[in-house]
């Protein structure tokens, strides 16, 4: 049985050091209210000007630190960018990588994604690697091939062994529109990202990888959602900076 996975994606917020911390504050104290499962992990994907800040608030806790980016390569000239190097030493255990919002506003291609990826896994880190097609390909019935060609793209050249992936399936219309793409469907194509990792690693690394759903999920959604069998959790965007809304939620997908 694989384990679960709920992280949290701050994206560009919140927009100071006092609600960064009350934020991870609160957290902490809705889940000490909730009944634990040894086999689900939560992780806080923090700007990164909050790393060391939420590296201290985690301390002694059972909640992991994310990061939401990382460059693809360790060190030299790059003014602004920040390494999987610099984020193993803030004690960072996965990043999020191939996000749309990188893809559709920083023109983030799945080669640069591939590169990031072999640097985060080359630091220990583990990827959170996103995929996920728009409306408009899905409207031409090219969500198959999209996601397909994502994943072949992003993975080239990154040796896994199915405990140092993890992928999200992000239908890139489902987020932040209040829209939600329904279980049946999305554990469909988390099938099918399951299949293609076969196809390219093995059946054992297959069954290995934690697929996550991504895309407008609530507490009222992540039951359902946790119940399909290739759903393995959720990658939560708006609904992380409400704390009862996050709690609910790591406590319904823990079930």
């Amino acid at each position: 049985m694989r384990n679960k996975l709920i992280a949290a994606n701050w994206k560009l917020n919140p927009t100071s050091r006092l609600e960064a911390v009350n934020l991870i504050e609160g957290i902490k104290t809705e889940i000490k209210k909730t009944s634990k499962n040894p086999r689900q992990e939560v992780v806080l994907c923090v700007p990164a000007i909050y790393l060391g800040l939420a590296q201290s608030a985690l301390l002694g806790s059972e909640i992991k630190l994310g990061a939401q980016n990382s460059y693809l390569e360790e060190k030299g000239a790059f003014t602004g960018e920040i390494s999987a190097l610099m984020l193993a030493e803030f004690g960072v255990q996965y990043v999020v990588l191939g996000h749309s919002e990188r893809r559709s506003l920083f023109g983030e291609t799945d080669e640069m994604v591939s590169k990031k990826s072999q640097i985060a896994l080359r630091n220990n880190l583990i990827p959170i690697l996103c995929v996920g097609e728009s409306l408009e390909q899905r409207e031409n019935n090219l969500t198959d091939s999209v996601i397909i060609s994502q994943i072949t793209k992003s993975l080239e050249n990154n040796k896994i062994n199915g405990k140092n992936l993890v992928i999200a399936y992000e239908p890139v219309w489902a987020i932040g529109t209040g829209k939600t793409c329904s279980s049946e469907e999305a554990n469909r194509v988390c099938g099918l990202i399951r299949a293609e990792v076969q196809k390219l690693y093995s059946e054992e690394i297959a069954n290995q990888t934690l697929i996550l759903y991504g895309g407008s999920v609530k507490a009222s959604t992540i039951e359902e959602q946790m119940q399909k069998s290739d759903i393995d959790g959720a990658l939560v965007g708006g609904a992380s900076l409400v704390i009862e809304e996050f709690a609910q939620i790591i406590l319904k997908s823990a079930k």
